[in-house]
């Protein structure tokens, strides 16, 4: 179970190394429009606040890594950041878009599931 919960991990992590790298640098060019389906014009006035948000995804991605490197002490530390994965893609999908949960939440919350199941 440990292997999956870190390979889950992994890639939850990946995931929001991806999401910094949309909306910090992406936000305005066609990949970055393409994926959050935005107009030029609402992207460039969102600009800032999409950087702003990708930095945080960013330490989302670090806070996890943080909890693989350290191993099974690092537990808690998975526990932690993949709740606060799971709570930001909730209030994602409540506020911008029901896909968020499925993208972000699911994965964390199986992530999170599969490290409660590690044994101790």
């Amino acid at each position: 179970m440990t292997f999956a919960a870190n390979i889950v991990i992994g890639l939850v992590a990946l995931l929001h190394v991806y999401f910094l790298v949309l909306e910090m640098f992406l936000w305005t060019k066609p990949a970055g429009l393409k994926a959050f389906g935005q107009k030029l014009e609402q992207a460039q006035a969102t600009k800032v606040l999409a950087a702003n948000q990708g930095l945080y995804n960013g330490f989302l991605a670090a806070g996890l890594l943080w909890g693989l490197l350290l191993g099974a002490p690092g537990n808690h530390i998975k526990i932690f950041f993949l709740a606060c994965v799971v709570v930001a893609g909730v209030f994602g999908a409540i506020t911008a878009s029901r896909k968020i949960l499925y993208i972000q939440a699911l994965p964390a919350a199986i992530g999170l599931a599969l490290v409660w199941l590690m044994p101790a």
